[in-house]
């Protein structure tokens, strides 16, 4: 029986993806939404607050880093100690990113792709990022903090989107920018830096952008994290369908179950084996097949849900 190297190659992707994520995430921060004194959803629209309430004193990433820590003891003890180590991870690369690329992404670049094209382009794309470098580290295992932790924590025990719990604690965060003074810093084209107070008409605008902001991010996260989880069955003929049920379970640790067919043309009596994986396994598992029997026959379709052990769970308490 071949030997299936997937653990150290998955290990490596989900590390790698939540990697990318928090870099997407934060490059999205740094380029469209900071300069435009935007306000996001959760720890780190805090956070912008904070840092557009100091004058730029106080930088995202520091608050950033303090507040998630208030959070991971929750992480450690609900959700376990993989996610906790990979949330905190996530958390010390964004708090970095956060400060590191405010810092060395050029002013020319900022003033081309996000000051001159207005605040509702910056809006959009600081969303549509924002949201697929959550989804790439909630998928993988992981997460930026805060409220997403908040998210998975809740949707564990309930059949509730994590975009639709981050939404609502991402209204109250934007909605509260409102009442807070924000030091606005603009810097000419000659180098002359202006500092002053957001007018109320401004502030009123920015939590308008912040709610269309928290909108797209939670589309594109639920957009990310569907399609992820997606789902297919697959039905697989073979004379060594015994060598490949070993192998799937054995290796793959999935759940097969043998069907009794009959082929109607031949009259031979033939067993069938039903599989249901994930969608970013079939490659692995076709693969698996083919070294196994090149010959096999197999049919693969999507399905739109499927709940149980090792998919998604049916949460919820019962009422009697």
């Amino acid at each position: 029986m071949p030997t299936l190297k997937k653990n150290i190659w998955t290990i490596f992707k989900e590390w790698s993806l939540i990697t990318l994520g928090i870099i997407i995430y934060t490059v999205g921060w740094s380029v469209f939404l900071v300069p435009n004194n935007l306000v996001g959803g959760g720890v780190t629209g805090i956070s912008s607050i904070i840092q557009y309430a100091t004058g730029g004193v106080i930088k995202i990433g520091y608050s950033y880093f303090v507040l998630n820590a208030l959070l991971l003891v929750a992480a450690f003890f609900i959700l376990g100690s993989s996610f906790g180590g990979k949330t905190i991870y996530a958390i010390v690369l964004a708090s970095f990113g956060l400060t590191f690329f405010q810092g060395v992404i050029p002013h020319e670049i900022i003033d081309t792709l996000a000051l001159q094209n207005g605040k509702l382009m910056s809006t959009l794309m600081g969303g549509i990022m924002a949201g697929i470098g959550i989804g790439m580290s909630i998928s993988n295992g992981g997460s930026t903090g805060g409220t997403d932790i908040i998210a998975i924590i809740y949707t564990k025990y309930r059949n509730v989107s994590p975009g639709k719990v981050i939404l609502f604690l991402d209204v109250i965060i934007i909605c509260s920018s409102f009442f807070i003074p924000s030091v606005v810093t603009e810097t000419a084209a000659d180098g002359t830096v202006t500092t002053y107070l957001m007018p109320w008409a401004e502030k009123f605008t920015t939590v308008v952008y912040g709610l269309i902001l928290v909108t797209v991010n939670s589309f594109v996260l639920d957009l990310y994290i569907n399609g992820s989880q997606q789902s297919v069955q697959l039905f697989i003929l073979s004379k060594k369908h015994e060598q490949i049920a070993d192998a799937i379970t054995q290796e793959l640790h999935r759940g097969v179950t043998v069907l009794e067919g009959k082929g109607w043309y031949t009259k031979e009596q033939t067993e069938v084996l039903m599989v249901l994986t994930r969608k970013t396994d079939l490659n692995l598992l076709l693969r698996y097949i083919k070294a196994i029997d090149s010959e096999a026959f197999l049919s693969v379709s999507s399905v739109s849900g499927v709940y149980g052990k090792g998919f998604q769970q049916i949460k919820g308490s019962s009422k009697k």
